[in-house]
């Protein structure tokens, strides 16, 4: 068997596993080793099996039948099997997520095709027609903020507004990365979106005050953006779900809050010098949040999430949808998937809901 493609199949079993099952972590951490072996194949289980039939024939076509070719092709089974497993896994997210938000009436989770091309040949290509992009739009005065806007080329006016936050743990991360299908879908479907950078490697009441200036930036540049600046859900990944979160119980003019697997845990101090997290501001008022988390989070463990929606849940008159979904990583926003297909269902049916309240 030549070395290569013995190196090619052993990598991909050990991704595949950490996939499939990844050893879970004690608690949360900005950085875990399974978490980055498993998480492409687990978002994107056919480039895995695109690279592994690639690489097979050569080795496969030679010498059939012999004792090194069943050996070859039990070995070769095996990671595509589990490809497979995870390919099928993706779609248990629709029906966990339909069933968190089947507890509101009124919202309504829409059906989409699945973008069987990006998924299978472009799934980092986020682009769609009839949307265009904004780049680099100021809304402070330091580096950091910048943020981009997508908006939909027939220029509706009084659109809702969804501005994201990306993640990163707070010390790294950027407005391209996260959440971009899910930016120019929303766009396509006639909203004003944006993506906003924020202050890093700073004290947390910096960051937050940037997503703060983001809002208002929006807020302030609606008329000209075609968009209504009453009618605003904020969003996040991660870190940026902190943020948002925050945000959203803390400025009363949100209409909704949405968070992928977001942490919120402590991160630093407030102004007061109280530990920052949004669990401080948690309040009878809150507007409705869709929270949505992978049950295999191995950065941000999901019974954070699950307490945190609990507690909201407990507190909020407004509705709190909590939906973990099952066999799913952290950064499930990154690339088309079977799985972001559903979750971005499930952001355009509560945001529909949340602006029309």
């Amino acid at each position: 068997m030549p070395i290569g493609f013995l190196i090619t199949l052993a990598l991909l079993a050990l991704c595949t596993f950490a996939a499939l099952r990844p050893p879970m972590p004690r608690q949360t951490s900005r950085s875990n080793l399974w978490c980055w072996l498993g998480y492409l194949l687990n978002e994107q289980p056919f480039l895995g099996l695109a690279l592994l039939a690639a690489s097979a024939p050569p080795t496969l076509t030679s010498r059939v039948g012999t004792p090194t070719w069943w050996l070859t092709a039990a070995l070769t089974a095996l990671p595509a099997c589990g490809m497979a497993a995870l390919a099928v896994r993706t779609r248990s997210a629709r029906g966990v997520l339909e069933a968190a938000l089947a507890a509101e009436p009124g919202i309504r989770m829409p059906a989409s095709r699945p973008p069987v091309l990006p998924i299978l040949l472009l799934p980092l290509l986020s682009w769609r027609p009839g949307v265009r992009r904004l780049r680099n739009r100021r809304y402070g005065d330091a580096r950091a903020q910048r943020l981009d806007v997508y908006l939909p080329r027939s220029r509706p006016q009084g659109a809702p507004i969804l501005l994201y936050l990306h993640g990163g743990g707070f010390v790294t991360g950027s407005k391209l990365l996260g959440a971009r299908p899910l930016l120019y879908r929303m766009a396509k479907r006639g909203w004003v979106c944006a993506s906003a950078n924020y202050r890093l490697r700073t004290a947390y009441t910096d960051s937050l005050t940037d997503a703060r200036q983001a809002i208002a930036w929006l807020r302030e540049h609606a008329d000209e953006l075609g968009a209504d600046p009453a009618r605003l859900v904020v969003a996040g990944g991660s870190a940026g779900a902190h943020l948002a979160a925050t945000v959203a119980l803390t400025d009363g003019s949100v209409s909704g809050a949405i968070g992928l697997y977001g942490y919120y845990g402590p991160a630093g101090q407030d102004a007061s010098g109280a530990p920052a997290t949004p669990h401080a501001h948690v309040h009878a008022d809150a507007p409705p949040f869709l929270i949505v988390h992978g049950a295999l989070d191995t950065l941000v463990l999901a019974e954070d999430a699950r307490h945190f929606a609990d507690q909201l849940d407990h507190a909020s008159s407004a509705p709190v949808a909590y939906a973990e979904l099952p066999g799913t990583q952290h950064n499930f926003d990154f690339f088309h998937s079977l799985r972001l297909r559903a979750v971005a269902d499930a952001v355009e049916g509560f945001a529909v809901w949340a602006t029309r309240r």
